[in-house]
């Protein structure tokens, strides 16, 4: 079987977010099960793909909105609404759908699309709707769009918001249903969009790397507690909102955090042992230096890549419920709780009483788990190709 996994950003080896940790783990699952996988979309500029014999790139393209100027992002709100795009999809409109179909066509004969989110799928829907597809969901994007909104900080910002999670919805909607099947990452997002039967959809448990850990050496600590992260992605930025401004006031003032990830503008803390460190050369070496992993999310869908990293390296953690989202499991060095007082009180005892857990055995379920749905769906799409050859 051969596959077109349509998504915005292609693969080039750097994994520098969830969105992209995650779309390897799916890509590998799928060849893993037999599937011949070509990866078709964009790439950042300057990047290049990181398997270019299996990969299309439709052309560079930087569609981070908190660095775009300001003239930039009032033209893609312009074209977003004169097309009727969503914000996030007309940035990929680069291209003509008259190109995208001969890269299809020069790259085929294709089985069947796998689309990877919404953004891509949005953009290009009427030409990606001439063969059988799985539509997978990394988040049920318009219930983000409606959490952003209420967070907004400005009339225009909760308009902009409000307009998407109107789009997402209806394009979610229609994704869905022309999907033979349906991944999600989160069991709840099955029931938000409309899919929980068995014969729709199905949870694709991921990890975060090809092989578990096998580190096993001691760690040597350098501060308390570490956060890494896309901070600028509105979810990630709530999170840390009410990281700072609800837990740490209840910290000691000798308790030393730090946070790595690209900062947007406005985020600061007067507490004497938080220091914002920018990007880190190796985000892993970064969070085996502390001595407990806070896990902050307070808004969003879909899976924490971060919960499912620090359970793979058996890091000690307080988590929020939220961050525990999509995952069955809970190893016996992390605590949760959603109370601000709480969270803090748990972040020093467990600073102060280190226990590291082995992750191989987490990894190793979720890998399974991972195969076993991965299996589901391309049956699915296979009986849908196998009907329409007889």
């Amino acid at each position: 079987m051969h596959l077109l996994f349509a998504t915005s950003i292609v693969p080039d080896g750097a994994l520098a977010s969830g969105y992209e940790i995650a779309n390897a783990a799916i890509i590998d699952a799928l060849r893993r099960a037999g599937a011949r996988v070509t990866v078709m979309g964009f790439i950042w500029p300057g990047k290049t793909p990181s398997d270019p014999q299996n990969t299309v790139v439709l052309d560079s393209v930087e569609v981070r909105t908190e660095s775009a100027p300001a003239l930039q992002k009032l033209i893609w709100l312009g074209k977003a609404v004169v097309s009727g795009l969503t914000f996030s999809s007309v940035k990929l409109r680069v291209v003509s759908d008259a190109d995208v179909r001969a890269a299809i066509d020069n790259a085929g004969p294709f089985d069947g699309y796998v689309l990877n989110s919404v953004q891509f799928a949005g953009a290009f829907e009427k030409v990606l709707a001439d063969r059988p597809s799985i539509f997978v969901a990394h988040n049920v994007e318009h219930r983000s769009a409606e959490e952003n909104a209420a967070a907004a900080g400005s009339a225009f910002q909760r308009w902009l918001f409000r307009r998407e999670a109107r789009l997402l919805e209806v394009m979610e909607e229609r994704l869905c249903r022309a999907a033979r099947f349906v991944f999600t990452l989160a069991e709840e997002d099955r029931a938000a969009l409309g899919v929980a039967s068995g014969d729709r959809s199905a949870v694709l448990p991921l990890v975060t790397r090809a092989e578990a850990p096998t580190n096993k050496s001691l760690r040597r600590i350098d501060f308390d507690a570490a956060l890494i992260g896309t901070w600028t992605w509105q979810p990630n930025r709530i999170g840390l909102d009410w990281f700072l401004t609800k837990v740490v006031p209840h910290l000691r003032p000798d308790f030393r955090i730090r946070i790595a990830g690209n900062m947007p503008s406005g985020v600061t803390s007067t507490h004497p042992g938080v220091q914002f460190v920018g990007r880190v050369p190796d985000a892993q070496a970064f969070v085996r230096g502390a001595a407990v992993i806070p896990l902050i999310s307070t808004a969003g869908s879909g899976v924490q890549l971060k919960t499912i990293e620090t359970f793979e390296l058996g890091l000690p953690c307080v988590a929020t419920s939220r961050s525990l989202r999509g995952i069955g499991y809970r190893p016996q060095n992390c605590v949760v709780t959603d109370d601000p007082v709480a969270f803090a009180s748990a972040l020093e005892a467990a600073a102060a009483d280190i226990r590291d857990a082995d992750g191989s055995a987490f990894h190793r379920r979720q890998v399974r788990a991972l195969d076993a749905a991965i299996g589901v769906g391309l049956e699915k799409l296979g009986a849908v190709r196998r009907e329409v050859a007889a």
